[in-house]
């Protein structure tokens, strides 16, 4: 898999005529070899829908008035009021940002320039549930462009950029999400996606899964007519993003600070690499003996968090897991010991049990808060504990070029898929899809790959235009 994001496929009901290729040869996706359980459908409202995210600073946020977008009568310039935003007025502010996203995100515009004659989506209806991100309307006007119709609401609460989202209902996308939605406001910009008289989708693009969720609790006939659905997952698993967040928000310098990483897996190790390459002292929790044994032959210290806590200076988790970090463990930090999390949801530091009566919050800035304590003592706690990366930092547009160009690959797969193909199953994305994306995007770095001999092939085992690696290959 590519970049930051771990991208699946759910293959619906039946499939259509024609097929594409990737670099001279078709393939199926590959099956995802475990068992998809109820948990992640099932769900109320996942974790990562209210994980705070903030990418950049919204024209809007402190200049707008306090009245809700639902209560405003909006239309764009043509007429249509078929869409909820902060302030539609903001939409060339929102133009100017999209525009510069598209200077970052090659192998998408490829795509779209390829692809737009043939429009391999015409027909297509998907219902889209993602950051709204000057990114994310690339990929959406992409999607256009090859002749989807789209309709698209937040998966997080916290991560629309106001100025993108209106630049989107201006150019006539049905488009339902602002920065600062309550938890009702954002059920109710998805249903508005979905709940449309007239108009049904037939694919899904989801990130957290909420979506789905929403339309197999609410639409469950919806499904008859739906082909399939391309889900992604966030992680932190960009190396750089840690550091970024932490500098942000703290301005502190690596060097000589004790850290403990909560957790050896992806994120972890991206983690522990970049904070020992600043100087770093870095201690390594884990519970699974062969990550463990990892960290051991990174050059880490596994310990315990008991064993450290009271001399670390910064506290990162990144488990996945629930109360890591518990109000014992903050009880005993040092004065001024920075708490963060790098996993995908907010349940790994206990955030609620730190909101007594006896501790004081002090905000300090956006996304930075002051917890303290009867006798002074204070912790640095970021973004109250969501996701740090998306909450505090950035991730390169070039990186998100990547996911969203096999996004729109996968959602172009899945549509034209003939029927039979793919059962009701979840799958991975191809090697070879992958390999495809990674070749739109290598022009850009005037990259010139090797070819392999058909001598070189034959010894190998391997098609000379790949796969070029088993599909268990972990790069």
């Amino acid at each position: 898999m590519l970049g930051s994001k771990k991208k699946y496929i759910v293959n619906g009901n039946s499939g259509i005529k024609a097929q594409i290729q990737f670099a001279d040869q078709k393939q199926e996706f590959n099956k995802r070899p475990t068992k998809i359980g109820r948990r992640s459908l099932s769900r109320s409202i996942s974790q990562s829908s209210t994980d705070s995210y903030s990418s950049a600073a919204s024209y809007t946020d402190s200049s707008d008035d306090e009245t809700s977008p639902r209560d405003k009568q909006q239309k764009n310039s043509k007429g249509s009021s078929d869409f909820c935003v902060k302030n539609i007025k903001q939409a060339e502010f929102g133009r100017r940002e999209i525009e510069i996203a598209e200077q970052e995100m090659p192998a998408l515009m490829a795509l779209r320039k390829r692809a737009q004659g043939e429009k391999p989506l015409a027909g297509a209806k998907i219902v889209g549930c993602t950051h709204i991100t000057a990114q994310t309307a690339v990929l959406m006007e992409t999607l256009g462009a090859l002749g989807a119709q789209c309709r698209w609401a937040a998966c997080n609460i916290y991560s629309t950029l106001n100025e993108v989202a209106a630049a989107l209902a201006e150019s006539g996308f049905p488009v339902f999400a602002w920065k600062g939605e309550s938890e009702d406001d954002f059920w109710w910009c998805i249903d508005r996606c979905v709940n449309v008289e007239g108009w049904q989708p037939n694919m899904i693009l989801d990130d957290g899964g909420d979506l789905t969720h929403w339309i197999y609790k609410k639409y469950p006939n919806m499904f008859k007519k739906i082909k399939g659905i391309v889900e992604e997952s966030v992680t932190g698993v960009h190396r750089e993003s840690i550091l970024d967040g932490l500098k942000r928000t703290t301005d502190m310098m690596f060097g000589g600070k004790q850290v403990v990483v909560c957790g050896y897996g992806e994120v972890g190790k991206g983690c522990c690499a970049a904070l020992k390459a600043m100087g770093s002292i870095v201690y390594v929790t884990e519970i699974d003996p062969i990550c463990a044994l990892q960290a051991c032959m990174d050059g880490f210290r596994l310990v315990k968090l008991n064993e450290v806590i009271r001399q670390v200076d910064i506290v990162i988790t990144c488990t996945g897991n629930k109360n890591v970090v518990t109000r014992e463990h903050l009880d005993r930090m040092k004065n001024s010991c920075i708490v963060c999390n790098m996993g995908h949801s907010n349940t790994e530091i206990d955030v609620a049990s730190l909101r007594t009566p006896e501790l004081t919050w002090e905000r300090v800035r956006s996304q930075v808060d002051h917890v303290i304590w009867p006798d002074g003592k204070r912790i640095v706690l970021l973004a109250e504990g969501r996701l740090l990366n998306l909450s505090c930092s950035t991730v390169p547009t070039f990186v998100l070029s990547i996911t969203a160009t096999t996004q729109a690959l996968a959602l172009i797969e899945l549509y034209n898929a003939p029927e039979g193909r793919y059962k009701q199953d979840v799958y991975l994305l191809p090697k070879k899809m992958d390999e495809y994306v990674a070749s739109l995007h290598l022009p850009t770095f005037d990259a010139h790959l090797t070819e392999l001999t058909d001598e070189q092939a034959k010894y190998l085992g391997l098609n000379k235009n790949g796969p070029f690696k088993p599909n268990y290959y972990r790069y």
